[in-house]
């Protein structure tokens, strides 16, 4: 799947496969000057993001966003709450046509989906958060919110760093926490943001001032 404005998306065959979700993760922007603070470089991001969401069918969808701190905490959410939700990493949700974002620039988002379409959850897990356990966690919201079994489940790990240019292989962590939460079926794009700087934002090989690629996620 490719989009036709300037920031480039990519989509994972797992996913795609369930006619109830919608899941995209947005690439670099091409042209557009990020050097700078994370605040700043979201302002200057959000118009062409939002562009490409609405190219890739989620048009007309509010977005809901996570603080972000680096922790476990996740939270189900409706459309009535209010965004970005305090606190928390991780957003969780039965309901349709409410697009779950998480802004990652090395650390993992990571898609979970009900394959029978009846609820979903998007985790930001870089070292720390991975460490703490948020996809563990997540995985038994998304089962709490459901009354799904773990074996009804598709992960998905998205582009993220990887050694050699990180020192901690956290996606393989993601991978083995998943498959402990009774998840059978775990997929891993395997794809490195620190090794392709023309696709990906990349925090650490970017000295700290790059821009964020956002990774949606709905029910349709």
């Amino acid at each position: 799947m490719k989009s036709t404005t300037a920031v480039p998306f990519e989509t994972f065959p797992a996913l795609d496969a369930l006619s109830a979700i919608r899941a995209v993760f947005l690439q670099r922007m091409p042209g557009l000057d990020v050097k700078t603070d994370r605040e700043t470089a979201l302002q200057r991001l959000a118009g062409i993001q939002q562009q490409a969401l609405n190219e890739a069918g989620f048009a007309q969808m509010r977005l809901a966003k996570a603080s972000q701190i680096h922790s476990a905490n996740v939270e189900r959410i409706s459309s009535t709450d209010t965004f970005p939700v305090l606190d928390c990493d991780a957003l969780v949700t039965t309901e349709r046509s409410l697009c779950l974002g998480i802004y990652v620039a090395d650390c993992a988002a990571v898609y979970v989906a009900d394959r029978h379409g009846r609820g979903i959850g998007l985790a930001h897990s870089g070292r720390k958060g991975t460490e703490l356990g948020i996809v563990s966690k997540t995985i038994a919201a998304v089962c709490a919110a459901t009354a799904a079994d773990p074996q009804d489940l598709i992960v998905q790990i998205s582009p993220c760093i990887r050694p050699p240019h990180y020192e901690v292989d956290f996606a393989a962590e993601i991978r083995t926490q998943a498959a402990e939460a009774g998840v059978r079926e775990i997929h891993d794009c395997t794809s490195c943001t620190g090794s392709n700087l023309e696709k990906y934002y990349s925090y650490r090989k970017e000295a700290r001032q790059t821009g964020r690629l956002l990774a949606a996620l709905a029910l349709i």
